[in-house]
């Protein structure tokens, strides 16, 4: 049978403690025992559906971790109170002093300043690099690297990884293939590809409404247990752990990804073409002249499209800004960080979300100081969005 992750959360089934059609919020943050060598096996890692306290776990972050790894296709997840809680996480799980990593050069600001500038602290390395050419991931692993690590769809230049080539090298050298999800759920189930461990930051396209900061890990039991031990999982010992009301209302928002997931990219790939027509230098992994369009193709599930996240570049900073501020004016988004809302969310990630990285490094890049980094939102009439958004590029004449 097809794997489709969205079957996989509808038939997901939870009833409340009253037959509610959601289930219970476990609104507690320490549960009892009827005895003390059930309370003692349960520290110890021995007992099943037993809880404990909800640093460990609870009932509400279960059912959402669950869902996750059903949409995913891995045997369990883990859910973390954001994205960074999760990376971080899986990164200390599995480097210690001496160890390297190969990582994409194209990361989330906040995962590189980790691995370039707190990593070395530990005297953990990481080597930088263009994920798009596995040969140069190959030659880059050493016999201290611990991980391949990646995004599906990377940000915010989109460059897209061959997950199949880099879990054929991964499991040549025997270490985990870790993949960050955040841009393309549903649109790339990354497990299907060799995929070890798959993160998301669920406060984007996941949650969908910007309220709320979460995040998962999705792996083997063996793995997802290993994070939680008492005496050295690093989710367990760093402590970021997800409050059960968040982990609820995320579920909630979880069993309706597949439809907005879908407006997001008929949305954004209208755009995407619409302004390449235009003579714009648009990003896109749905346009054939993408560099990574045929990989993508390969890994998508078709239905979902190719995801709700494009770049344009307006050609210097000055212009980026001024084409935000106005069209922000005009109420075709929201000039903020982040991805994933109902409305478009425009943001230079030169100057915020990859401002982490070091100027010159951007530029090896090609991150460019006037490119704009878009989430499309759910706009019912896009044509009207596109006549809005091209009328204010010509009147600061980016077209």
């Amino acid at each position: 049978m097809k794997f489709d992750p969205a079957n996989n959360i509808q038939d997901l089934q939870y009833f409340g403690e009253f037959g509610g059609v959601n289930p219970s919020i476990s609104d507690s943050s320490t549960y009892t025992f009827l005895s003390a060598k059930t309370m003692f096996d349960t520290f110890e890692g021995n007992t099943e559906g037993c809880y404990l306290y909800s640093r460990h776990s609870s009932p509400s972050n279960l059912y959402l971790g669950e869902a996750l790894a059903a949409m995913e296709g891995t045997e369990t997840a883990n859910v973390t109170a954001s994205g960074m809680g999760a990376i971080t996480a899986v990164i200390l799980q599995l480097c210690g002093a001496g160890d390297h990593i190969v990582s994409s050069r194209t990361v989330y600001g906040g995962t590189y300043a980790f691995m370039k500038n707190f990593l070395p602290k530990l005297q953990i390395s990481t080597t930088f690099l263009d994920i798009t050419k596995p040969e140069e991931v190959e030659a880059a692993i050493t016999p201290n690297t611990k991980m391949i690590y990646c995004e599906a769809v990377s940000n915010p230049l989109l460059e897209v990884a061959d997950l199949e080539a880099l879990s054929a090298i991964a499991k040549k050298h025997g270490i985990p293939l870790v993949v960050d999800n955040t841009f393309t759920p549903l649109n790339i189930s990354p497990a299907k590809f060799g995929a070890d461990i798959v993160i998301h930051s669920l406060t984007k396209f996941i949650n969908g409404s910007s309220d709320t900061v979460g995040g998962v890990v999705c792996g083997t039991q063996e793995f997802c247990l290993s994070l939680k031990d008492v005496n050295d999982g690093a989710a367990m010992l760093l402590g970021s752990t997800m409050d059960s009301l968040r982990a609820a209302s995320i579920l909630k928002n979880l069993r309706t990804l597949h439809i907005r997931m879908k407006k997001h990219s008929e949305n954004a790939h209208y755009l995407a073409k619409r302004f390449e027509q235009d003579g714009l230098k648009v990003v896109y992994p749905g346009l054939p002249s993408h560099p990574g369009h045929d990989t993508m193709k390969k890994l998508i599930n078709p239905e979902y499209g190719y995801g709700g996240m494009l770049t344009v570049d307006a050609g210097d900073l000055d212009k980026a800004n001024a084409l935000m501020e106005m069209m922000q004016e005009k109420n075709l988004g929201y000039l903020a960080v982040s991805l994933g809302f109902y409305k478009t969310l425009f943001s230079a990630p030169g100057t915020s979300t990859s401002s982490e990285i070091p100027e010159e490094e951007q530029k090896a890049m090609g991150l460019s100081d006037g490119l704009i980094r878009f989430s499309i939102g759910l706009d019912n009439d896009i044509e009207r969005t596109y006549n809005t958004m091209k009328s204010c590029m010509q009147e600061l004449e980016i077209l």
